[in-house]
């Protein structure tokens, strides 16, 4: 079956997070998620449920628990226990939850900026301090500073490390070996990873997602991983995430923390969105990263010959791209607000996701590629 991703939606007067909080005329090009349909199957599931008409408190059953076990192995190759799986609200949720379980207050966390804005006010809601790792820019694409790492997880207090993988805003899917290295300094020093692998599906040709977990039993039993198809499958609003954690200690620990912060719960249309999107989405998500990667070479093609000045790195996997706009000599949060006012198309501004960001605009391109055109002509009027 072939689906039609060229198919725009109107999603003002959804109270849509993304549509609704601009102005009448504004293009919304930030916030991470999609404005696509999900998946028909998940629709219709989704449809049967709703003829109901009853919405309390939901089970999740076995066949949840089979349909991502199933998934991730057949997909990338991951074998997950499913006894070691504890599902919950979403990935934000997840990361402050296991950030209360596994570190004291006053303990330092890792992160390697410019990275997800949610890390740093999940680690600083749980008193704890920001220890960042930057990464390097190398090129069009960016690398981990494996020197740096090694002087930040020796410090006594850095207890843990938040991965971005693949990475946003970056847009690198980081290799085994990369991933393999950071394992064993993290391991060498006594610093767990908790792994954000919520958009791991969106890995394009010449690339492929690596499961942290999946490295070896040293890298599963010293980590926590976060999966979600929210971002996948465009279903984020329906809250659902799972959180992989092999070591019994570690689980024992989050689990009672995701009680005590009242994330244990779930949405029963999460639960069936789930089971669809794992068992009867593959085809429709392979078309979707092949559309996307199309937007992404449209976008490189148009940025190259209309505005060279301001260079886009390379991406590898998640439908979030990173534009360096450091020649304007503006701030991201002075840039955003005048493209906003005076081209109105919306934009993240670079500054969000930690110092090394400044000078950067974030863009999202999953979108149909007639609402990225738009975008990118906004842009170019705004720059002159």
């Amino acid at each position: 079956m072939t689906y039609d991703f060229d198919k725009i939606i109107n999603r003002r007067g959804t109270l849509s997070y993304k549509w609704d909080s601009v102005a009448d005329g504004v293009l919304p090009m930030w916030v991470a998620d999609m404005d696509f349909q999900t998946c028909p199957a998940i629709i219709e599931a989704l449809h049967k449920r709703i003829d109901n008409g009853c919405f309390g408190y939901t089970l999740v059953p076995d066949e949840y628990y089979d349909a991502v076990v199933g998934w991730f192995e057949k997909r990338h190759g991951w074998h997950i226990d499913k006894e070691k799986m504890i599902y919950t609200s979403g990935v934000v949720p997840a990361l402050s939850a296991i950030i209360k379980a596994l570190a004291a207050k006053g303990d330092k966390v890792i992160i390697q900026t410019p990275v997800y804005n949610c890390f740093f006010s999940s680690i600083r809601n749980n008193g704890c301090e920001i220890l960042p790792n930057p990464l390097l820019k190398k090129g069009d694409t960016y690398e981990m500073d494996f020197d740096d790492l090694e002087r930040k997880a020796a410090d006594p207090k850095a207890k843990l490390l938040i991965l971005c993988n693949p990475h946003n805003p970056a847009g690198r899917v980081w290799t085994r070996d990369e991933l393999t290295q950071l394992g064993e300094i993290c391991r060498k020093n006594g610093v767990t990873v908790i792994s954000d692998e919520i958009h791991c599906e969106f890995v394009f040709k010449g690339y492929r997602y690596t499961p942290f977990a999946s490295i070896s039993e040293e890298c599963a039993a010293t980590s926590v991983v976060c999966i979600s198809p929210s971002k996948a499958f465009n279903i984020a609003g329906l809250q659902i995430a799972n959180i992989v954690a092999p070591n019994e200690d570690m689980r024992t620990r989050i689990d009672k923390a995701i009680n005590v912060n009242e994330v244990c719960d779930v949405n029963p249309f999460g639960v069936i969105a789930t089971i669809e999107a794992y068992t009867k989405g593959a085809e429709w998500m392979d078309q979707l990263v092949e559309y996307i990667h199309g937007n992404y070479e449209y976008m490189k093609e148009y940025c190259a010959r209309h505005f060279p000045a301001f260079p886009i790195a390379r991406l590898e996997g998640t439908y979030l791209v990173w534009m360096d706009c450091s020649s304007l000599g503006l701030t991201s949060e002075l840039l955003e607000q005048q493209i906003e006012d005076e081209v109105k198309l919306r934009l993240n501004a670079g500054s969000m996701y930690g110092r090394d960001g400044e000078g950067y605009l974030r863009w999202n391109l999953a979108c149909p590629r007639a609402v990225l055109a738009d975008g990118l002509d906004r842009f170019r009027r705004y720059i002159g």
